[in-house]
């Protein structure tokens, strides 16, 4: 039985978010994200992009590029939430379900739809719920696989459907540019192209001894797969998260370690909140410290038993940043706090005789969580973290680019 794989991805994301919650953006160039020297663009609507502007690049570029965007910070909650209402559907839609990303996933339809075909009135469906449920629009991609999926969903966008099937291969997937093949990056594109390799279909001129002389060994059967449409990967429904993770870039270094101090607990706020609605928990604690000449630090240090509360998460990144980082004098330009080790909250083994501190910290989260959940994420915050006049610098964009 040939497979039926989709391939969607949510267009815009968060640009669709906003503009869905404020009409009066509709058409207009929006950029997500934060101005400044080292802001960083989330992601733009469509009418930014063809500005030029791109997920990940500079504010300031983004800036020159489209000077009349109307900027906004990002509202990861609220994107969240809508992710977490579209994997609903998602699942109704198929029993194999892989999530890539907040916006994108992966669907295995074989045995359910019958062919390319039926996988195509299937995933028609599927966009007209989510435009029905959150007036949001995605672009499907129905093939053989999941790498035709992937390329047949960037096909047309937005709010696109396309089926790649096998006979479709050399009119849409080998006039396309080289680096739409996984593994090809911009370094090992350019490499490729230095050697008249700059499309798809190119690669297929060249053997794999000469494709592993151009991009390195065992390089060149992989692509020569993918030229030819192959790829025998599964959709992995199983897939779980490793790890999670939240960092800023501040506008200003941070020099004051007050400021830092408090900038290590709003990190570790953030990432203790996300475990617990995902019902995580994690052993083991992350920091990652950048200054502004671009040194980097990644310090870890795990625990005895999982957790999912700021308080512990907080008390471990303090110590790694005293004990572990060497500032020598310099500003903090980055840093992020994060978990692995990851699994389901409350598993592993109890303690006989529970922390009282602990118990206390954890009915205390679960009633600041019960409060966001009803009235919003910024319902709630500690009084160590209100913000002064003139206190801390802005922040840079901490979104994931989509």
């Amino acid at each position: 039985m040939e497979r039926v794989i989709l391939h969607l991805d949510m267009d815009a994301f968060y640009a669709a978010v906003e503009v869905r919650e404020d009409p009066t953006l509709a058409g207009k160039p929006l950029i997500i994200g934060h101005r400044g020297r080292r802001g960083v663009v989330s992601t733009a609507s469509y009418e930014a992009r063809r500005s030029g502007v791109r997920s990940a690049m500079p504010s300031l570029v983004a800036e020159r590029l489209c000077p009349d965007a109307t900027w906004l910070p990002g509202r990861m909650a609220l994107y969240v939430q809508v992710s977490r209402r579209i994997r609903r559907l998602l699942d109704e839609a198929s029993p194999v379900v892989e999530p890539l990303s907040i916006d994108e996933a992966f669907l295995d339809l074989t045995g359910v739809a019958r062919d390319l075909a039926a996988g195509r009135a299937a995933a028609a469906r599927l966009k007209a719920r989510i435009r029905e449920a959150e007036r949001l629009t995605a672009s499907v991609g129905v093939a053989p696989n999941k790498f035709l999926a992937k390329v047949a969903s960037d096909l047309e966008k937005p709010d696109g459907l396309v089926v790649l099937a096998r006979e479709d291969i050399p009119v849409r997937l080998w006039p396309l540019p080289v680096q739409r093949l996984w593994g090809v990056g911009p370094k090992t594109g350019e490499r490729l192209r230095r050697h008249g390799v700059a499309t798809v279909g190119n690669v297929l001129d060249r053997t794999v001894g000469e494709l592993d002389l151009i991009v390195g060994p065992r390089a060149g059967a992989h692509l020569r797969a993918l030229a030819q449409g192959e790829d025998l990967r599964p959709v992995e429904s199983g897939r779980e998260a490793v790890s999670l993770s939240e960092e800023r870039t501040y506008e200003v270094d941070l020099t004051d370690l007050e400021e830092i101090d408090r900038a290590l607990l709003e990190r570790a706020e953030g990432v203790a909140l996300a475990l617990r609605r995902e019902g995580l928990a994690g052993r083991t604690v992350r920091i990652k410290v950048r200054t502004g000449d671009f040194t980097t630090w990644t310090r870890a240090r795990t625990l005895e038993r999982s957790t999912d509360l700021a308080d512990t998460i907080v008390r471990v990144a303090r110590e790694l940043f005293r004990d572990r980082i060497a500032l020598e004098g310099r500003g903090v330009r980055l840093l992020g706090v994060g978990m692995s080790g990851l699994e389901p909250s409350g598993g592993g083994q109890g303690r006989l005789f529970p922390d009282p501190d602990e118990e206390r910290a954890r009915r205390l989260a679960r009633a600041s969580d019960a409060v966001r959940d009803r009235l919003g994420d910024d319902a709630l915050t500690r009084a160590r973290l209100l913000r002064e006049a003139g206190g801390d610098p802005p922040e840079a964009s901490s979104l994931p680019a989509v």
